[in-house]
Formats: structure tokens, C-alpha cells, sequence
């Protein structure tokens, strides 16, 4: 008899967010994005880190112009004389994936510590809450920019630069909505009947402080993505063999004065969309999740 209800309710909830215009050109952004990402290697008309195939007299090309071997460059070429379609493709998947992996990772820390928090209160809550202070009360961008300048460069060691700065928000996040639900029948229902910590907070109490966490995390997957760009454009995120959409904008920055503006300006609409897809799907769930809306 509950299969029906739960059915309902999803069709219900898919309604509501269909009902707004924004949500779903959010959405299709979205999907677009995460398709070009995933089929990059199949639909880019050339490999751009392919050093065989790259002429540097094709390089700075304008969209539309053909390379010496007939090559059309629909939206033009860099100045190493690959195709800028196909290059934001593939720094598409590279943005996409640190800004996915480093959120996945801080949501599983941060949602982890504020239930504890949430639960434990007095002392660990005092504790554990003090050290998302500190964390908060620097710029998430000098965290990052410190960290990678001891790290260094690479996929790996930006999405762990990532994952340090953004565990704070989720853990706050969760907290504050483990202690509205540990005070509850249901907690002190399982709490009477011995179940032990690790039940209490995983199995009754997490999916209660969910719909904060989905609300939360898509606003963070695109923080991420352009707080990437920006170290990436600074030097200090990924390496030139691993091209984010931070670095295409960075390697045609300096050729915008000269006229070359769709190096930079090209790889910076892509990077928009995607923030921008993200940021219209997470307010629609912020609207329908938050417990004011939900009727």
C-alpha cells in the first residue's frame, strides 16, 4: 500500500519542479553539459592533445576558417593550433570531473562530522563545530591557493584541495539539521530500544537531513567547478596535459587585445552553462525540499 503513495509523490515532486521554466533550462544546461563531457572522446572532431595532429601554422584561427589540411575550425583554434571545440569537449570532462569527485568526497566528510555534531552535542559538538569556524573564516580561495602551492599541480591534488575546502559547508549544513530531528520520536524511539550509535545515525537520522544536503550540493559542485577555473587560470590548478576550461581561458587571455577574443571568450560560455544549468537546478530543489515549501 505504500509503493502507490511513494510513486505519487515522486510524480508529484517531478511536477512541481517541471513547473518552472528556469528549473528546466537549467536542466537541459545540465544534461548537455554532463552528455558533451561523457562523450567528448567519440563527438570531438579531433583529439586537441593529440601532439601529432597539431600544426602551429594553424594556429589563432577564427571560427569557421579551414586548417592547411582542410580541417574546418568551427569555433577557431588557439595558439598551439588545436580545435577549440574539440578542447573545451574534453576540458568539459575535466572540470566536470573534479567539480563531482571533490564534492562526492566533502559530502561524505562533512555529512558524516555534523551528524555527529548534531548528535553527540555539548563537547564534540563545541569541538568539532570550532574547527568548521576556522575553516570558514578563510576565503575559500586562499585555502585552495595555499594547499595547491604545497601540493602542486594535478587532477588529484586539486580535487583534494577541494574536498578541504568545501567539507566545512556541508558539515554545517547537516548540523544544524541533525539537531532539529535527534530530539525527536523517532530518535528517542531508537534510543530506548538500544540500537546503537552508528544505526541512530545512519540509518534514521541521515535520511531525514538529506534534503538539505541535495539542496546543498549542486550549489557546491558548481562552486567548485569555477573555483577550479580560477586556480587554473592563476597557474596553480591543473597542468597543461590535463586542460580544464580555467586553463583554455587562461591560454587565450593574453591574445584577447590582438583580437583573438574566441580563444578565451568560447571556453568561458561553456564554463557560464555549466554554473549557471546547476545553479537553476539547485534552486528549484532548494524551493521544493526546503520544509517551508513542502505542503
Amino acid at each position: 500500500m505504500t509503493m502507490p503513495r511513494d510513486h505519487s509523490r515522486v510524480r508529484e515532486f517531478l511536477a512541481d519542479f517541471a513547473a518552472s521554466r528556469l528549473a528546466l533550462l537549467g536542466l537541459v544546461l545540465l544534461a548537455i553539459t554532463i552528455l558533451i563531457a561523457l562523450l567528448a572522446p567519440w563527438i570531438s572532431p579531433q583529439n586537441p592533445y593529440d601532439l601529432g595532429k597539431l600544426d602551429i601554422l594553424d594556429g589563432r584561427l577564427a571560427p569557421g576558417s579551414k586548417s592547411g589540411a582542410g580541417f574546418t575550425f568551427w569555433l577557431g583554434s588557439d595558439d598551439q593550433g588545436r580545435d577549440l571545440l574539440s578542447a573545451i569537449f574534453y576540458g568539459l570532462r575535466i572540470s566536470l570531473l573534479v567539480g563531482v569527485v571533490s564534492c562526492a568526497f566533502a559530502v561524505i566528510i562533512g555529512t558524516t562530522v555534523g551528524l555527529i555534531a548534531g548528535y553527540a552535542g555539548r563537547r564534540v559538538d563545541a569541538l568539532l563545530m570550532r574547527i568548521v569556524d576556522i575553516q570558514l573564516s578563510f576565503p575559500s580561495i586562499l585555502v585552495a591557493l595555499v594547499l595547491l602551492a604545497i601540493l602542486g599541480k594535478g587532477v588529484d591534488k586539486t580535487i583534494l584541495a577541494l574536498v578541504l575546502v568545501q567539507w566545512a559547508y556541508f558539515a554545517r549544513t547537516v548540523r544544524g539539521a541533525a539537531l532539529v530531528e535527534q530530539g525527536k520520536d523517532y530518535v528517542q524511539a531508537a534510543r530506548c530500544l538500544g540500537f546503537d550509535r552508528g544505526r541512530i545515525l545512519f540509518v534514521h537520522l541521515l535520511p531525514n537531513c538529506l534534503p538539505s544536503v541535495l539542496v546543498l550540493a549542486p550549489v557546491q559542485v558548481a562552486s567548485a567547478i569555477a573555483l577550479e577555473a580560477t586556480l587554473s587560470f592563476l597557474g596553480l590548478g591543473m597542468p597543461v596535459t590535463e586542460p580544464s576550461l580555467g586553463l583554455l581561458i587562461a591560454n587565450g587571455f593574453n591574445f584577447m587585445m590582438s583580437g583573438s577574443y574566441w580563444i578565451s571568450a568560447f571556453p568561458g560560455i561553456a564554463l557560464l552553462a555549466a554554473i549557471v544549468g546547476m545553479n537553476l537546478v539547485a534552486d528549484r530543489l532548494r524551493d521544493l525540499l526546503d520544509p517551508r515549501h513542502i505542503r
